[in-house]
């Protein structure tokens, strides 16, 4: 009996050990190792623009998909410009093409589009999704993104962390992985107009990456639009610059609904 009573004190004590070491040990390792190993781009967070000066260059007045906004250009290459779905009457992205080699990418978005997305392709309910990403981020978008972009590998809870915090934090760090787009390495800023609130990634600032471009997103109640600067092939000696960027973001607002696609001078 006593030989039996042993070895079953045995038997509990590692069953004991393997279980906090998998609940407990196995979770602080794995969250070290990916704090160690994240991406630079992680470590990014949004700041406030510094050049809030607007473009007076002579430009142009677009509408395409939903919205008006202007631009300090006059060479658009309209036998260019795409629409898409192709196959679909209402179109929601345009490709703009101007004779200087830059491309403006413009894409409306819906409501919730980035919710829906997370709830239809990985089976989130909405009461999870705020769980992961924060009150109020399973109805706004914007909230969505903002408790996003705020989270880098040091706000892991390395020395407190259970199973369902292990688990929170590598998802927040896997999405703020794979979701900035390659201008974030340079920098994420807060963006706020009269009708919009939204993120610039990309530093123009920096003469070094501002080949990169920008990818500038913005949101509201009734849906939102994204604005994708392609500058690699684009032949003006100083680049891309705030000022630019600034003019198409204040002025950007919801196309009045008889209007149509059009540009003009």
């Amino acid at each position: 009996m006593k030989r039996l009573r042993r070895i079953l004190i045995t038997v509990a004590v590692t069953f004991a050990v393997i279980v906090a070491c998998v609940f407990y040990v196995a979770p602080v390792a794995l969250s070290f190792y990916a704090t160690r190993k994240a991406v630079p781009v992680t470590r990014v967070v949004p700041t406030e623009l510094r050049d809030r000066a607007i473009s007076q260059a002579p430009g142009m007045r677009l509408s395409y998909v939903g919205f008006d906004f202007e631009v300090p250009w006059s060479d658009l290459d309209g036998s260019k410009t795409q629409l898409y779905p192709k196959k679909n009457p209402e179109k929601t992205m345009v490709v703009l093409v101007f004779r200087s080699g830059l491309k403006i990418m413009v894409t409306s978005l819906r409501p919730r589009e980035l919710s829906d997305m997370w709830e239809k392709n990985f089976k989130t309910s909405p009461r999870n999704l705020e769980a992961i990403f924060g009150a109020g981020s399973a109805n706004s978008d914007y909230i969505f993104t903002r408790n996003l972009w705020a989270f880098t590998p040091d706000k892991m809870h390395h020395w407190s962390v259970t199973p369902p915090i292990y688990a929170r934090e590598t998802v927040l760090l896997l999405a703020k992985s794979l979701m900035p787009s390659k201008p974030a390495r340079s920098g994420i800023f807060n963006l706020r107009t009269g009708d919009y609130m939204g993120f610039q990634q990309g530093n123009l600032d920096n003469l070094e990456v501002a080949r990169d471009g920008a990818l500038v997103t913005l949101f509201a109640n009734d849906g939102g639009v994204e604005l994708l600067f392609n500058a690699d092939h684009y032949d003006n000696s100083v680049g891309l610059t705030q000022p630019e960027i600034n003019r198409v973001v204040q002025t950007l607002r919801k196309t009045p609904a008889p209007e149509v696609a059009s540009s003009e001078k």
